[in-house]
């Protein structure tokens, strides 16, 4: 029974490595509400994004919990920013475009391709995103609402957006083959077998 609950993991595992995004991240900009971010990051192992970057200049880091984020913390990789600007220039440079939601946009979700290299950032939950954050992204976008609310929680945001952007992807076959190398697989799923 043990060897094939092992056998089941490890299938699990090499399916859902080989459809993980690397394309395709997220970036969290003081966001303060623990259960805020582990919704988040449940939405992002859901949709198979891989990375998700934090940025904590104004906000303390909240301390996550595996209970609230039912485990998805530990299958998402984070990375740790005290800047716009340093975070920015590293998805700069791997040629990602950077997509912010704000209130104050011109595009809307929708009109937004998905499908190519982005990372999509989110703001605090009452200030939204920075000045910076909105002036040095390439587009600044809103999720269309026909309410009288202007915006939604932030981790509703984050599936709203997010599961738009897997809708394109399956649509253009992305989820089909891996956007990682064969070492790169290797690795991640030797390391993610051997994760408690």
């Amino acid at each position: 029974m043990k060897k094939e609950r092992t056998s089941r993991r490890q299938n699990k595992i090499i399916s859902v490595v080989s459809k993980r995004q690397k394309s395709l991240a997220l970036i969290l900009e003081n966001i303060h509400d623990p259960h805020n971010v582990s919704a988040i990051f449940r939405t992002c192992d859901a949709v198979g994004v891989q990375e998700v970057s934090l940025i904590y200049n104004y906000e303390k880091l909240p301390k996550l919990g595996k209970k609230s984020s039912a485990s998805a913390y530990k299958w998402v990789e984070k990375q740790k920013y005290k800047s716009v600007k340093e975070c920015y220039e590293n998805f700069n440079k791997k040629g990602f475009k950077i997509f912010a939601s704000s209130l104050n946009a011109d595009k809307n979700l929708y009109e937004l391709d998905l499908t190519e290299k982005c990372a999509i950032v989110l703001g605090n939950e009452h200030r939204g995103i920075s000045d910076e954050a909105g002036e040095l992204a390439d587009e600044k976008f809103i999720i269309p609402m026909q309410g009288m609310v202007q915006s939604l929680n932030v981790s509703v945001a984050a599936a709203v957006i997010l599961f738009e952007a897997m809708r394109q992807r399956t649509a253009k076959g992305m989820y089909k083959n891996s956007e990682y190398s064969e070492e790169e697989l290797k690795k991640m799923i030797n390391y993610w077998t051997n994760k408690k």
